[in-house]
């Protein structure tokens, strides 16, 4: 058993990939990440330098662990500008760091992929850890993060001396409903009649929810051009191109959903939201629109989504970070993990301290929330 480092997922077997796929997280997928790399959305310039470490024995691939070399915290979601702000101001470099993460994609989902049938878990783990710290020492690195780990996967990390982050989203969880009308019925009085009311006030438009061999080149751009908008609006810079979007609507149609609103006169493109899903899971991840309309982004990103997700029986729904709007439309608060190692020891404490702050103050905010729970008890 041995540890390679390769420069990007095409330099891999796509049949050997697909084998240590995740079951239900997408953006693992080869084709995801291919699209990443061919598109030019990492790599170069763009903050993200794929360095993925291989498990093998022989010419047999066990597991992997997609690493990206970082100059900057840009498109990852867990914040952490302060430190980087804390080394500049004692003369230290913070970057480059390593992230085991899923760029541009704050969605919760392994990190260490090992086949579904590797019995030698544990093995694969260590070796994937123990490459990962020579890769650290090497490069010399201030810093190597894991963000958006399932709870389950935090002791692979913190055996290796990783301190764990706690982070807030709000998640979707399918109750066993048979209909949109079963999840309103779940929910209190008050939150049911406001979400029936957005939706009848949205009027003049027609909305498709579009996948598999419904998904033409057309959608791809369409799609990128909110994209840009959104963009736009919020004086941000845009991280995908419009290959990626080209090129994951031809690859992955299976598991990409694209909601788009048109207007019912002239059929023109108003809004559209990407979603992408896998086993029993969905996500949300981006949308834009061309006008305003009320309520509009309400019915696109959740209430097309949540329909959708009851449709295919899936168990979970992430519609991306942040966003306590959400809790009213039937979304829980839901902890978030990621796990870090701070290489130099003063930062390293400080660090630890203030990340176990931050948990306490969080966990009075969940305190907080469960008073507003929008499901009837």
């Amino acid at each position: 058993m041995h540890a390679e480092r390769f420069s990007g997922v095409g330099r891999v077997s796509e049949a050997a990939w697909r084998e240590i796929e995740p079951p239900d997280f997408p953006f693992f997928d080869f084709a995801f990440l291919r699209a990443l790399e061919r598109s030019g959305s990492v790599g170069g310039a763009s903050g993200w330098e794929p360095v993925y470490l291989l498990c093998k024995e022989g010419d047999h691939l066990l597991g992997a662990l997609p690493l990206y070399l970082k100059t900057d915290s840009y498109g990852e979601y867990v914040f952490d500008w302060e430190w980087a702000h804390a080394y500049r101001e004692h003369g230290l470099p913070y970057y480059p760091k390593l992230v085991a993460a899923a760029p541009f994609t704050p969605a919760t989902g392994p990190k260490l992929l090992v086949r579904h049938d590797e019995a030698e878990r544990a093995a694969v783990t260590r070796s994937l850890l123990d490459a990962a710290g020579d890769l650290a020492d090497e490069l010399g690195v201030s810093s190597s993060h894991a963000l958006f780990l399932p709870e389950r996967d935090l002791a692979d990390f913190t055996d290796y001396g990783f301190a764990v982050r706690h982070s807030l989203q709000f998640h979707w969880r399918n109750r066993g409903y048979g209909s949109f009308s079963d999840y309103l019925e779940a929910l209190t009085s008050k939150r049911r009649s406001q979400i029936r009311r957005e939706r009848r006030q949205l009027g003049g438009l027609t909305i498709e929810r579009l996948t598999g061999e419904a998904l033409e080149e057309e959608h791809a751009a369409i799609m990128y051009r909110f994209y840009l908008g959104t963009y736009d609006r919020k004086w941000g810079f845009p991280y995908l191109t419009g290959t990626f979007f080209s090129e994951v609507f031809r690859t992955m149609r299976d598991r990409v959903l694209f909601v788009l609103a048109r207007d019912e006169p002239t059929r023109r493109p108003v809004a559209g939201a990407l979603f992408f899903f896998k086993g029993q899971s969905l996500y949300g991840r981006y949308w834009g629109a061309a006008e305003e309309r009320r309520n509009l982004h309400f019915e696109l990103c959740y209430y097309q989504g949540i329909e959708f997700a009851i449709e295919r029986r899936f168990e979970l729904f992430e519609a991306g970070a942040q966003g306590e709007h959400k809790l009213a439309r039937g979304f829980l608060p839901t902890l978030t993990y990621s796990a870090h190692e701070i290489r130099h020891p003063g930062f390293r404490h400080a660090i630890e301290r203030y990340i176990a702050r931050e948990r306490e103050l969080l966990a009075g905010t969940l305190a907080e929330y469960a008073r507003h729970d929008p499901y009837r008890r």
